[in-house]
């Protein structure tokens, strides 16, 4: 699954104000004995795990906003003239301590987390939107950035300075700051109430997605899945403490299981577990959270002056406007939807010719697709992963595609402190041999992690702070049995492949300024760094030089990678409605106008999907809106749209490298220069066209897919 990049603890109201007469107090207990009171003196100041303990979090964070506060309160206040270097460059440096445990903390709750951390986020969320709002809702501190602002054009500054400028400007418009007195305070407790439902989504979800893992004591109800599969099953009822077989869930609608499960019965109770999970009744179902959330976003749009939610948040995207997304996806609807249904024609022959009764269902897909996939390409996953060893991947594949584009090199450390034992580090170096970042990646799927994959930053990278990235990827991958081999999918490959080119926009960060530093640049671009980076997996060179066979090492044989690569495009109708299906969701959630609550997700999701012409009954969203976290969690919010104009991005990028060599290093230099290094110093259209030199074409993304552009006949 292609992830969020950045989780950031943001938002909340009422009891704090920056202009008060004194800053809050730092928190009690805080001091030199906590692990966060200064920098890390591990290399990279990676954070140091082994000292870190749950109750060190939470002081933390409260002194890290008392100490923000009376540094961004001195701003305010200052009686010297507004100036660049007095205000935004000092606002640039407000707020490491709040930074330093804030980036540990989302890592540790995303990945690793219990009740104790749990209770922290249900504390400190609405604590965390208020300071945002104390600071971004500050009159004065607001003025003095609007006179900056207007005096720009004079000051000479270079072109990213300016652009730090422009950033403030509107981040400072964007969350209110010119609103009257009586909105402002109506909008904090908005914010507040929006922080404490968006934590208790993910608190809910995360507990209802492990409570609706399918569970058995026939092995007959398993039958086709491998005996991996089964010993990886067994091994999670055994941490269960149960007795049997589970199959925990992945945060998708479809799960992977299902391509393999011959038992009808159990491939519709899997899937059915999956589709019901946060809408079961009960303290985990999310409905009335989610529906709260979309009539106070929509308030909160109307009170900032905007029609809706998604004219908001898309106001500083690529796309600028909902309705240009939507244009976008619209163009999209009818070439998915038509190969779709041929795909199902071919699925139902297979039902028919097994007698099996009625139509093909959502649960039938996964696993006649793969018949299907097996009688036209000759590819069988059993045969296939023996050859997707995750380690090797990893080195000789993930890596080895870094080091030939960029010079990079990787060396494991063993001695940096993690959070969990599965947790692997490594110090990436750069082709002069100087240090670039450490690299943490987590891929094992446990039951107190979020699910998907994703990347984010323990440290950020900044030249005025000095500060070099420390970057993790997170994956959800199944993990072996002791001594076994992790074996994993194709997919598998490319969410490797997508989520390391989240890690290398955040390690080839160069710029001055932290707020525009790496993966902060607009949603709808931040997935083409990773989209793009997926490609070269099934490049030539480098996909040979991983799959290779985890027993004897063998490289794939030519012609089962000959039928792989002819496979690429199969069930892409399937997979681009599904996106299609959720983003369309997405997007209509978040415009709708101010108003009552909607009654009913379903009704309201069936409409919706009707409306957009993405009702398919054997294609449904990728996500329901009940355990919907991109959006509901605040990062994807009127943004899952992103991933498809991404992919049109990327789709044609790589077209572009095959037209200029391929894999080389000067391609990947240049890339790498123009792009990846730039964060959001530049606005990401005009970054592109300069580096490609044209603006973006959607045919590479339809022939990618194996698609047909049926708006122009091609």
């Amino acid at each position: 699954m292609r992830p969020a990049t950045h989780s950031v603890i943001t938002a909340t109201a009422g009891a704090i104000s920056l202009s008060s007469s004194a800053a809050p107090a730092a928190s009690v207990g805080f001091g030199p004995g906590n692990p966060f009171y200064a920098p890390s003196t591990l290399p990279f100041q990676a954070p140091p795990f082994d000292k870190i303990q749950d109750s060190d979090y939470q002081p933390a964070i409260e002194a890290g906003m008392a100490q923000q506060l009376q540094e961004v309160l001195a701003i305010a206040d200052s009686p010297d003239t507004p100036a660049f270097e007095n205000t935004l460059v000092e606002l640039e440096k407000s707020g490491r301590l709040l930074d330093r445990v804030s980036s540990v903390f989302d890592a540790v709750t995303g990945a690793n987390t219990n009740p104790v951390l749990q209770k922290v986020q249900e504390t400190e969320a609405p604590k965390l939107a208020a300071h945002h709002d104390a600071i971004y809702l500050d009159s004065k501190l607001y003025h003095r950035v609007e006179a900056i602002y207007k005096q720009r054009d004079a000051l000479k500054l270079d072109a990213e300075s300016l652009r730090l400028v422009e950033y403030y400007h509107q981040q400072f418009l964007h969350a209110g700051a010119n609103l009257s007195d009586p909105d402002k305070t109506q909008l904090k407790k908005m914010n507040e109430e929006i922080s404490t439902l968006q934590n208790a989504f993910k608190s809910k979800l995360l507990a209802a997605t492990r409570d609706a893992a399918y569970a058995t004591s026939n092995a007959g109800k398993l039958a086709g899945l491998s005996a991996a599969q089964l010993t990886a099953a067994a091994q999670a009822a055994k941490q269960r403490t149960q007795e049997g077989w589970v199959l925990p869930l992945q945060n998708t609608t479809q799960q992977p299981d299902l391509a393999a499960l011959s038992d009808r019965a159990t491939r519709q109770a899997l899937f059915e577990n999956s589709w019901n999970r946060a809408q079961r009744g009960g303290p985990n179902d999310t409905r009335e959270t989610i529906t709260r959330l979309a009539q106070l976003r929509a308030g909160k749009a109307k009170l900032l002056g905007y029609p809706n939610f998604a004219a908001w948040q898309l106001e500083d995207q690529m796309a600028k406007t909902p309705e240009a997304a939507l244009k976008f996806m619209n163009a999209l609807v009818s070439p998915a939807t038509a190969n779709a249904a041929a795909e199902a024609k071919e699925i139902q022959h297979l039902l028919d010719a097994e007698q099996s009764e009625g139509a093909v269902q959502p649960w039938d897909w996964a696993y006649y697709s793969e018949q299907v996939r097996k009688a036209k390409y000759n590819i069988d996953q059993v045969q296939v992963k023996p050859y997707f060893e995750l380690n090797q991947v990893l080195l000789n594949g993930v890596f080895y595609a870094a080091n030939q584009l960029y010079g990079l090199t990787f060396t494991e450390r063993t001695d940096i402190p993690v959070y969990h034992a599965d947790v692997q580090v490594f110090e990436v170096r750069d082709a002069d041999g100087k240090p670039l970042a450490l690299f943490y990646c987590d891929n094992f799927k446990r039951d107190n992690k979020n699910g998907g994959a994703w990347m984010s930053n323990l440290v950020g990278q900044s030249k005025l702070l000095g500060t070099l990235p420390v970057i993790y990827n997170v994956a959800n991958f199944s993990k072996p049995a002791e001594g076994e081999p992790a074996l994993i999918s194709f997919s598998d490959v490319t969410t490797m492949f997508h989520e390391f080119g989240h890690a290398l926009h955040g390690m080839f960060s160069n710029t001055e300024y932290p707020s525009l530093s790496g993966t902060s640049v607009a949603r709808d671009f931040v997935e083409f760094p990773s989209q793009f980076n997926e490609h070269w997996a099934t490049y030539p060179a480098v996909f040979n030089n991983f799959a290779k066979h985890y027993e004897t090492g063998e490289p794939m044989p030519p012609e089962l990678v000959a039928r792989i690569k002819q496979a690429e495009t199969f069930n892409q109708g399937y997979a681009l409605t599904e996106i299609l299906a959720a983003a369309e969701l997405d997007m209509e959630w978040h415009t709708l106008s101010a108003g009552p609550r909607i009654e009913s997700t379903d009704a309201f999701q069936k409409e919706a999907l009707a409306k957009t012409r993405l009702s398919i009954s054997y294609v449904p969203p990728r996500y329901r809106s009940s355990y919907f976290s991109h959006i509901w969690t605040g990062d994807y919010a009127a943004g899952y749209y992103a991933y498809l104009w991404s992919e049109m991005l990327d789709d044609d990028a790589y077209q572009w490298f095959l037209d200029h060599g391929g894999l080389t290093r000067a391609n990947g230099d240049r890339l790498r220069r123009m792009v990846l290094s730039r964060g959001n110093t530049e606005d990401p259209a005009a970054m592109y066209i300069a580096w490609c030199g044209a603006e973006p074409r959607i045919e590479p993304m339809l022939k990618e897919r194996g698609l047909k552009n049926t708006s122009s006949g091609e």
